[in-house]
């Protein structure tokens, strides 16, 4: 297998020299990679973080709310405000419940707004310098009843028996929960309330309680809802009283505008990551960088033309490309590079396959310019 690496490596070198061009006056280039002995299709788009006028989004399932749509049809909905799409590539892993489909696997922060608290898989974000970081984030959200007693909760998820979550509207219309007890909770005068952000603590009151499930969230509110065996041993408070809601996280991303799960890391350090295991070569997505640039990668597979990566393969691939980091995204049918209106690769259903976020690289001056 080392072989045709290294061919493909020597693909990635004379693409990058081809690219140079279109790096230096645009800040960005496509190139399509191909090594029929692998055999192996890759696609790169490659974004130099210092151009003044390009940098990453995401987006969420649809309309800013959970849900599944395909990449292209998700820049679609991009507001004209955050500026021209250039290139996406799909994001997280899902829930593909009936109850809960789109609900990305990890954290998301969607335009500084927490819409998944995390659940301890590995996830990038941006940093208050604005620069990439990669690790596992664990949740440290939780509660903080009028007694003084703290319950953790998950957010935006399908809740525990024995434990509670909190809903907001960035799941939809109502809570899609059956039994328990659900409080409508909502701000206090002057005091800080939604949208909800990571490390923010808000103070809430409770304007009703209902002894159901699948109650609405409307604009302006969130629904605390507690599982049945937590309602027996906790008991609710009653209409008007206050509690708190803290948001926290390890490691913090307080003031984080921009986050999202994935994983497994890939690349750390300028050094392939370590797997064991049984290793299948499948369709892949990633996001890379280094000092200078990002990159969005597809890798195709499951096709005559293109067998994909296993993860060691991936790997030493973003290595040999010049990532520092990588985090692994969602693959299999889901893998999709859009490139300026376009999927560029060959999806391994044969069609786009929906799916709950995706990273977006937009050019802001365009916007700009338009107004």
């Amino acid at each position: 297998m080392r072989g045709w690496l290294g061919a493909i490596c020597w693909l990635v070198g004379a693409g990058a020299a081809l690219a140079d061009d279109a790096l230096s006056v645009r800040g960005y280039a496509y190139r399509h990679e191909v090594d029929p002995s692998g055999p192996v299709s890759i696609h790169v788009f490659q974004v130099a973080r210092s151009h003044p006028e390009l940098r990453l989004t995401t987006t969420l399932g649809t309309n800013g709310q959970f849900g599944v749509a395909t990449v292209a049809r998700q820049v679609r909905g991009l507001p004209n405000a955050l500026g021209r799409p250039l290139a996406a590539v799909n994001g997280d892993f899902f829930d593909t419940s009936e109850e809960y489909g789109g609900a990305p696997r990890d954290v998301q922060i969607f335009r500084g707004e927490l819409v998944r608290s995390p659940a301890g898989h590995s996830c990038f974000w941006f940093d208050s310098a604005g620069s990439p970081q990669v690790t596992n984030v664990n949740s440290q959200c939780h509660i903080l009843w009028p007694d003084g007693l703290a319950t953790p909760f998950d957010l935006n998820v399908a809740r525990p028996a024995e434990g509670c979550a909190l809903y907001t509207t960035a799941l939809g219309a109502t809570t899609r929960t059956v039994g328990g007890t659900e409080l409508i909770l909502e701000g206090l005068p002057n005091e800080v309330w939604l949208p909800l952000r990571a490390g923010v603590r808000l103070k809430a009151r409770v304007r009703a309680v209902r002894a159901e499930g699948n109650s609405p969230i409307a604009p302006g509110t969130m629904v605390l809802s507690l599982g049945p065996k937590l309602a027996a041993r906790q008991k609710a408070p009653s209409a008007g009283a206050t509690l708190e809601i803290i948001p926290d996280t390890v490691p913090s991303l307080t003031g984080v505008e921009t986050a999202l799960g994935g994983g497994p890391t890939l690349v750390r350090n300028g050094k392939a990551a370590s797997f064991s295991g049984i290793h299948v070569r499948t369709p892949r997505s990633a996001l890379g960088w280094n000092h200078d640039y990002f990159f969005l990668v597809e890798v195709d597979g499951r096709q005559r033309t293109s067998a994909g990566f296993s993860f060691p393969d991936f790997a030493n691939y973003l290595v040999k490309l010049g990532c520092e980091a990588a985090l692994n995204l969602d693959g299999g049918g889901s893998s999709t590079l859009w490139v300026e209106g376009t999927v560029v690769n060959s999806p391994s259903e044969g069609r786009e396959r929906a799916s709950a976020n995706s990273i977006v690289v937009v050019q802001t001056a365009v916007a700009a310019a338009a107004k």
